[in-house]
């Protein structure tokens, strides 16, 4: 295996590639090269994914360009418990040729696994800063599968995290959050989608179901609290759009509920317009996009008053919030779709895109990576 085999190149697209005018939308030809270390990737379908592809396919408009270090490329092996997402078996060694093979100005860290680390060991083995983002509540998710204790997990991640120049969050809630547990350098990374991709989406995708219809979009797995949808006392019916290794049990012992699997592009932008309101049960999720999405299609949220829906929703009058979730379900249903789609449009992945490379290159300093 070659250290060019490991690393995913975005392609780095020229103006053509794009409908729109020039000026502040051209690319420039010498772009700021940032390798970021993941162990989400295809064929996994998640919020990290979706969020690296994204930042990926809008970086050049901004002078920058994308790299992964993926398990693309190793050997891999299933996680216990979770056998879609698979491990890369991969050696300091490999790791370390495929960074130099992508000679970056920068190195962002986004998930913890074994690709994350040995980047994480590689930068601090050369003193290279690199920044890190807190993506996913693992302490919460592993004591979901297994007696774990809180604590124990978060002193493992707060351990990975402190040694980068920053750390990413999603929230001013979490990073309050994570700062009393001892997280250093915590930085405020603002999400956002390509708004546009879910506002055309066709009314009748979900025709002849009963209405009212409450859509749930997201990984089939216990953390996403699924169920607890699931079990609500609703009138209509309840759609559950995603995938994951508790779809066939669940399907099973609620067989009222329609189980569409996975769906994205238009199918998706289809489904959120044909519901009457969006359910988001997780109550660890650190941000959820899919909430951003529904949004962008006028489909008013539901959803438990828990950080992440709290952190988006407050103050909008866009989603009802309640720890009764049917009571916030039907409360949902009066809200009015173009107040969702107006507020979905402040919240655009230019944005996004640049509030991550202003925290990848303000952590940079001094000490920056030689350009190449």
């Amino acid at each position: 295996m070659t250290a060019a085999q490991t690393v995913d190149a975005f392609p780095y697209w020229r103006l053509s590639r794009r409908a729109g005018p020039p000026g502040d939308r051209e690319i420039d030809a010498r772009p700021f090269r940032v390798l970021v270390a993941t162990d989400a990737w295809r064929p996994q379908v998640n919020g990290v994914v979706r969020t690296l592809e994204a930042l990926a396919g809008e970086a050049p408009w901004h002078g920058a360009e994308l790299r992964f270090l993926t398990p693309q490329g190793f050997r891999t092996l299933p996680m216990p418990s979770y056998p879609e997402i698979r491990l890369a078996m991969a050696t300091p060694a490999s790791v370390a040729r495929a960074i130099e093979a992508a000679r970056p100005n920068a190195i962002h860290v986004a998930t913890e696994g074994p690709i994350g680390a040995m980047t994480r060991r590689y930068c601090l083995r050369h003193r290279l800063p690199f920044t890190t983002c807190y993506h996913t509540r693992y302490p919460e998710y592993l004591a979901a599968r297994a007696p774990i204790p809180l604590s124990a997990a978060y002193a493992v991640l707060r351990r990975f995290h402190n040694a980068a120049a920053a750390t990413m969050v999603a929230t001013d809630t979490l990073r309050q959050e994570l700062a009393g547990r001892g997280f250093d350098r915590l930085v405020r990374w603002r999400r956002g989608i390509d708004v546009d991709a879910f506002t055309g989406g066709r009314s009748d995708a979900l025709e002849g179901l009963a209405r009212p219809i409450f859509l749930c979009v997201a990984r089939v797995a216990v953390e996403k609290n699924i169920e607890a949808f699931l079990k609500l006392d609703l009138p209509g019916t309840k759609v559950v759009v995603g995938d994951g290794p508790a779809r066939a049990e669940l399907a099973a012992r609620y067989p009222r509920a329609r189980f569409l699997g996975f769906l994205s592009g238009a199918a998706l932008a289809d489904a959120y317009a044909s519901a009457d309101a969006f359910v988001f049960p997780s109550l660890t999720d650190t941000f959820g996009l899919v909430v951003l999405e529904a949004l962008a299609a006028g489909l008013p949220v539901a959803a438990y008053p828990v950080a992440g829906p709290r952190d988006i929703l407050a103050g909008s009058g866009c989603g009802a919030l309640d720890k009764d979730l049917a009571a916030a379900a039907m409360a949902a249903l009066a809200i009015p779709r173009s107040r969702c789609r107006n507020f979905a449009a402040g919240h655009s992945l230019a944005d996004s895109v640049r509030s991550f490379l202003d925290n990848v290159r303000a952590a940079q300093g001094a000490a920056a990576l030689p350009a190449g």
